[in-house]
């Protein structure tokens, strides 16, 4: 009996564990996409160049660049070496980069 109760723990931790990092997971809708795609082509926005800063989920952005609101989506906008990006603006990481 004592070894199902610790196997169980044990399950329990390591599904926690997975719905915890599912939980960090990012997932833009299409719908808000396709708004941001909108308002760029409306607004465009100037491209600033940074050598050196790799374009991937979880980047962060320096403060120097500015992040544009866009309405109705959760996240910011900001085109970093001619690449559309979405950001959290709490953290600055980069949640989508739009191709």
């Amino acid at each position: 009996m004592k070894h199902y109760l610790t196997s169980a723990a044990a399950a329990i931790i390591v599904l926690g564990g997975v719905g915890a990092a599912l939980a960090d997971t990012i997932v833009v809708q299409p719908e808000q996409e396709t708004m941001v795609r909108e308002y760029v082509k409306k607004e465009p926005l100037a491209s600033v160049n940074l050598l050196g800063v790799e374009l991937k989920l979880g980047s962060s952005v320096p403060d120097k660049v500015e992040l544009r609101e866009v309405p109705n989506v959760k996240y910011r906008v900001a085109v970093i070496n001619d690449q559309t990006v979405l950001v959290d603006p709490d953290t600055r990481q980069i949640v989508e980069v739009l191709h």
